[in-house]
């Protein structure tokens, strides 16, 4: 599976051989938005377009499009773990939120280098 971004929103596309044609669906929201083409270019003109119809379609029914990410999150460790990265964050200074948010970050970063 491969992704294009587009408005922040994620497509998620697969190739179909059967069908000769990429497919995806947008990832992060409860409501279904899909794409398709028969490549790259046709795909990431799709996935906008899918995207800015979604957004269309929400306005005329009067609700907001959801969008794919809020910046929280909650994450479930055990007990212990959670004592260890208080405690930690603390001696470094900072709330355990940010402590998280930093770990976060440099897993991410190690990813993409």
């Amino acid at each position: 599976m491969s992704i294009l971004t587009y408005k922040g929103y994620q497509g998620r596309f697969e190739y179909d051989p059967d069908a000769d044609i990429f497919h995806g669906d947008v990832l992060h929201i409860a409501d279904v938005v899909t794409f398709k083409g028969r490549s790259i270019d046709e795909l990431k003109t799709a996935l906008a377009d899918s995207i800015e119809d979604y957004f269309d379609l929400c306005k005329e029914v009067g609700k907001a499009p959801q969008k794919p990410f809020s910046g929280r999150f909650n994450v479930r460790l055990t007990p212990e773990l959670h004592q260890k990265a208080a405690h930690t964050a603390a001696t470094e200074g900072i709330s355990l939120n940010n402590w998280i948010a930093h770990a976060v970050e440099r897993a991410v970063a190690g990813q993409h280098a």
